[in-house]
């Protein structure tokens, strides 16, 4: 499996970015993906969810302002990031999980917190938002 991310960049306050994902290897039918960051003194946070039927999941810190979305064709995921704020500022992962026995789909964002150390994510794209 890989994933490689981009589309990270330094912007302003109020400003949008759109990050994607390029995976590889990976089984839709096993696995779920999502977005996380990780800043510098802070703890990963797990931002957004996508499953199998296009349901999607978002943490309360980024709902209405983050878009998760995917194009299975082209093996694709996006994260559209609008009215950024310096708090954004983080590294930001794509993650493929796998999907846990009788999970819900309500649950996916706890299923990837939990799961995460035995997934898989990418290196990262590195996202700064200046006040």
């Amino acid at each position: 499996v890989q994933l490689v991310e981009s589309g990270g960049d330094s912007v302003q306050a109020g400003g949008s970015l759109r990050l994607s994902c390029a995976a590889s290897g990976l089984s839709y039918n096993n696995y779920f993906m999502g977005w996380f960051r990780q800043a510098p003194g802070k703890e990963r946070e797990v931002l957004a969810t996508i499953v199998r039927d296009g349901t999607s999941s978002y943490a309360d810190s980024v709902k209405g302002r983050f878009t998760i979305s995917r194009d299975t064709a082209k093996n694709m995921l996006y994260l559209q990031m609008n009215s950024l704020k310096p708090d954004d500022t983080a590294m930001y992962h794509c993650a493929a999980v796998r999907y846990s026995y009788g999970m819900m789909v309500s649950q996916a964002l706890g299923v990837m917190r939990a799961t995460l150390d035995s997934g898989y994510w990418g290196r990262g794209t590195q996202v700064t938002v200046s006040s």
